[in-house]
């Protein structure tokens, strides 16, 4: 099964977290982690985070990046979004 955490830190603290789920394997990988980073979005009632090149690099070699205030549209109020894959 492949998992996709979300985390949104803020004070250096973890405020909120959640794990999206998929074993819908006729769908590619990098199809999953969109999904999964637009379903963990959505349950943290955000817009989906824009990719820029620094987290696209970093999950190709770690399957983990942090989405900034300045990969949204709309104001956040946290420091930083995490999404890693946890399992596959």
């Amino acid at each position: 099964m492949f998992r996709l955490w979300g985390k949104t830190f803020k004070d250096n603290k973890m405020i909120h977290d959640y794990v999206y789920e998929c074993d819908n394997y006729s769908i590619n990988r990098t199809k999953m982690v969109f999904n999964g980073l637009e379903d963990i979005c959505k349950h943290f009632d955000l817009s989906v985070p824009m990719w820029f090149e620094k987290n696209i690099d970093e999950f190709k070699r770690i399957d983990k990046t942090r989405f900034y205030s300045d990969n949204f549209i709309d104001s956040v109020d946290f420091e930083f979004l995490e999404i890693h894959v946890i399992e596959e």
